[in-house]
């Protein structure tokens, strides 16, 4: 298929911008949907949102676990009281049936 550069407009600023040939070839073969921001406007959301995941990211514990032994990280503070688990003994606690398959 031939792509030739169109001229969009920016559904944020109002600006108009140039979806290329390359960028419109490049969206088809990812199954993307043609932009709806100019590059300035996608950069600066795209900013906003990682900033909203540090803000909102929890502080990771190391910790080891208690059926394995290996070193995991957990998102939570452990409590002395209670087992903790990495991720792969959690999940075959979980479902069983899973792991004997």
């Amino acid at each position: 298929m031939s792509y030739e550069n169109r001229q969009l407009i920016c559904s944020d600023c109002g600006k108009e911008f140039t979806f290329t040939a390359e960028e419109q070839e490049f969206f088809a073969e990812k199954g993307f949907s043609e932009p709806k921001r100019c590059p300035e406007c996608r950069a600066a959301r795209k900013a906003q949102r990682n900033e909203h995941r540090k803000k909102f990211h929890k502080q990771e514990y190391k910790v080891t676990c208690s059926a394995c032994g290996c070193e995991t990280t957990v998102p939570f503070e452990p409590r002395q009281d209670k087992p903790v688990y990495c991720s792969d003994c959690y999940k075959k606690m979980q479902n069983p049936a899973a792991v004997n398959g």
